[in-house]
Order: C-alpha cells, then sequence, then structure tokens
C-alpha cells in the first residue's frame, strides 16, 4: 500500500509597487503560475496607484496604502516592517511566505525540477532561506532594448552574481525583515544551491537610467544606488562573463562563509569580476 502524497504547500507571495509599468503584470504571471494568483499580496504605495490590466490581475490581493514620502533608507525600512506585519498574518494560513521586490523572480533550476511550489514544500526546518542572487542588467554592447513583449531572459544573457540580492527572501514562520528584505533580524541564513532570486532593475539600461524622477530621488537619498546601477552596466559590458555552472558553487561558497560585522547575517560583497552568462536552460522562464 502506498503513502498517499503529502498535501501540497500553501505559498503566499508579497510585493510593493510605485510607478511601476512593467515589472507587475510579468510578478503576477510568474508567481501566480507557481503559487496561484489568489495567493499574491500587493502593497500599492499611493492611492494614485493603479492596478494593472492583465490576465488574472482581478483575482491578486491588493491594498492601497497613503504614499509618504522618505528617504532611501527610511522608507526601505517601513517597507520591510509593513511586508514584515503582513508576513506574519499570512503564517496563520500558508506554510510558507516570500516577500520580494516587483522586479525580482524567484527561479527553481531547472535542472534540480520544474515544481517551485513543491521544492519549497520539501525544505524542512529552516527559519528562512535565501537564493543566490543574480543581477541582470542589459549588455549595452551588445544586447538591444528590451521588447516587452518578449521574455526577459534570453533577450538579456548576463548578469553580476550579487551578495545584495542573495537575500532570504522565503520564510518558513514569522520573521522580521530587515530594510529591503535583505536580512532577517536575529537570524542567520542559508543559501540554497538550487535556488535562484534574478533582479531585473536594470533589464533595460535606458528605462533604469532615465528614470523622470531621478533628480527627486536623488535628493531622498538615491544617490549611490543609482550610481550602483550604472557600474554594473559598465561591469556587464566590459567583463569576459564566467561559464555559470562552474563559477556559481565557488561563489555560492563565498557567499555562505563570509561575514560583514556587524551584518553577521547577510553576505559580504564579492571581490573582483562576478560577470556569468546565463545558461539557455533559464531562457524564457521571466
Amino acid at each position: 500500500m502506498t503513502s498517499p502524497a503529502p498535501p501540497a504547500p500553501r505559498i503566499a507571495a508579497i510585493t510593493t509597487l510605485r510607478n511601476d509599468d512593467l515589472f507587475l503584470p510579468r510578478w503576477i504571471a510568474h508567481y501566480g503560475a507557481a503559487f496561484g494568483h489568489r495567493n499574491l499580496f500587493v502593497f500599492l504605495d499611493g492611492h494614485d496607484q493603479s492596478r494593472p490590466i492583465c490576465p488574472h490581475g482581478d483575482q491578486v490581493n491588493y491594498l492601497a496604502l497613503p504614499h509618504l514620502p522618505l528617504g532611501r533608507a527610511a522608507g526601505d525600512r517601513r517597507r520591510a516592517r509593513t511586508m514584515s506585519d503582513l508576513g506574519r498574518a499570512l503564517h496563520r494560513y500558508f506554510d510558507v511566505v516570500l516577500a520580494t521586490d516587483v522586479d525580482e523572480f524567484l527561479l527553481l533550476d531547472p535542472q534540480a525540477g520544474d515544481d517551485l511550489a513543491a521544492y519549497l514544500g520539501g525544505v524542512k526546518h529552516r527559519t528562512s532561506l535565501s537564493a543566490t542572487g543574480l543581477d541582470v542588467a542589459q549588455n549595452t554592447k551588445t544586447e538591444a532594448a528590451l521588447d516587452p513583449a518578449r521574455p526577459f531572459l534570453g533577450q538579456r544573457r548576463f548578469a553580476q552574481v550579487s551578495a545584495r540580492y542573495t537575500k532570504p527572501v522565503i520564510s518558513f514562520r514569522p520573521v522580521t525583515w530587515g530594510s529591503g528584505m535583505h536580512r532577517v533580524l536575529r537570524h542567520g541564513y542559508r543559501i540554497d544551491p538550487n535556488l535562484y532570486l534574478f533582479h531585473f532593475g536594470m533589464v533595460d539600461h535606458a528605462r533604469a537610467t532615465e528614470n523622470s524622477d531621478a533628480d527627486a530621488r536623488r535628493a531622498l537619498g538615491w544617490g549611490k544606488h543609482l550610481a550602483r546601477r550604472e557600474r554594473v552596466f559598465k561591469a556587464i559590458a566590459g567583463a569576459r562573463p564566467h561559464d555559470f555552472d562552474q563559477f556559481l558553487p565557488e561563489a555560492r561558497e563565498t557567499l555562505q562563509r563570509r561575514r560583514q560585522f556587524p551584518a553577521w547575517n547577510k553576505p559580504a560583497t564579492l571581490k573582483g569580476n562576478a560577470v556569468v552568462e546565463i545558461p539557455e536552460r533559464f531562457f524564457g522562464m521571466v
């Protein structure tokens, strides 16, 4: 007599949105296909923000909050605490809660399977889990402007392995995330070797650098962040990329063991060239 299959895990995903016309429909499609559209929760940052018109978008749970401008650091802290509060409530109903920015996409390596929900449901005895961060950017020397109607992966073939985006976005019990969900307060981190967090904020150079409110964002403390974006574009355009499958195990081991006091519970920045070419097995997944 065969034992019954374990019940499917109940998984929720949370994000926030302000002035986005590219990522949210794709975020809804990606996480809705993985976990169910009714299990998605979106904070709209401002009553002036509209819900996207997209397949299954009407099934998503939205909460519009007043837009209260803050400096970047204070705004990130408030957003993380708000998502943590919702995550704690959702853990009364869900086994797993993900909290990501709207331009971040959690992918299971196709070599490890094709069912992200089942994979997360099989994780045992963890508080949270990190995926290896991949900061995807347009190679301005070889890649054309983004076609929003086509998948990102395939149009974009290069990424920088990033400590910044190696984030514990997956929680298995109530947690308090730090600013930007870059760490879980009072907990260490564990990087899963089969999970990747693709960050697409720089998927198109023009969109990322010709933002109409860039001056206002600099005034609120975003200057260093915008300068970092430009450095990533230059690194990807100028570097000789590593082979993904050869470079990632060593890079992941470095990210796992290197700690940076006082930020002991998040990885330190990798040294030197960390650009990789994304394998074709990921193409079309986002």
